[in-house]
């Protein structure tokens, strides 16, 4: 049975679906903070997502940077009070299927989205890290001073925020990235940091993938460098204090995750000092 939550009249006119009773619906994620779903009818299919907490922002992304950058995003159908309908972009992520190629192509569409020319402020300014740590009472200095300096070297970019291989989507053809109410500005490459932290936990080099992000986005290798340690650690910060804040109530065993994110934030701290 399709939820009442999600719009009749949207699903009926991009399906083509005589009668919602016609329309079949498959739940894809459900997590305390959001419920996403597939409504399909022969052919044609679209998704709809309800986000509570910090998921639902996504309108708000979409009107902010998705639409107006032109960001490879899926379609934005229909948004309000934290109900989404879009585009479906694919039925396989790079989490059911992660190739080598795979990883590469999600390079190249973290450069895509971090190379569009945007206008500041910076969504992670060194004084969100002061916040975010005085909330977890740890001493992020060098990570203050690393992000000060990065604001001075590298230009503001698009940070997808949640750029993980549940959330990026292939048609056999093209690769997209979706759930964007996470998103903000700011010079780190933090989501180009978590796709290699997962390639590498599924054995894959970090070389090719790193060289591939630096060959489409033509920044320096140096720089890059830089702004992969810190944004693993503005990383590991939002998601240590999204876990204490939100994580514990809305995601099942997310406390577990607390102990090796510190020790994660302070390897990536040791390498900046």
């Amino acid at each position: 049975m399709v939820p009442g939550w999600i719009p009749r009249d949207v699903v009926l006119d991009v399906t083509a679906a005589p009668e919602l009773e016609a329309v079949h619906p498959e739940l894809l994620r459900q997590w305390g903070s959001s419920e996403v779903w597939r409504l399909s009818y022969g052919l044609r299919s679209v998704i709809a997502k309800r986000g509570t907490d910090a998921q639902a922002g996504e309108v708000a992304a979409y009107q902010r940077y998705v639409v107006p950058l032109g960001l490879p995003a899926p379609e934005l159908l229909y948004g309000a009070d934290g109900v989404i309908v879009m585009a479906d972009v694919g039925r396989v992520t790079l989490e059911q299927e992660p190739t080598a190629d795979g990883f590469l192509a999600a390079a190249e569409l973290a450069a895509q989205i971090h190379g569009k020319a945007v206008d500041g402020p910076s969504g992670f300014p060194p004084a969100r890290v002061k916040e975010l740590a005085g909330r977890i009472e740890l001493d992020l200095e060098p990570l203050v001073e690393a992000l000060e300096r990065l604001h001075e070297d590298a230009p503001l970019g698009v940070v997808h925020g949640d750029f993980v291989p549940k959330n990026l989507v292939t048609d056999g053809t093209r690769w997209t990235a979706v759930d964007w109410p996470l998103t903000y500005l700011a010079p780190h490459l933090s989501d180009l940091y978590t796709l290699i932290r997962d390639a590498v936990a599924l054995g894959y080099d970090r070389g090719p993938i790193v060289a591939r992000y630096v060959e489409v986005s033509g920044t320096d290798p140096f720089l890059v460098d830089r702004q992969l340690l810190v944004g693993g650690a503005c990383f590991c910060l939002l998601a240590l204090t999204f876990v204490l804040a939100e994580g514990v109530r809305t995601i099942p065993g997310s406390s577990e995750w607390i102990p090796p994110l510190l020790a994660e934030l302070a390897d990536l701290l040791e390498q900046l000092s």
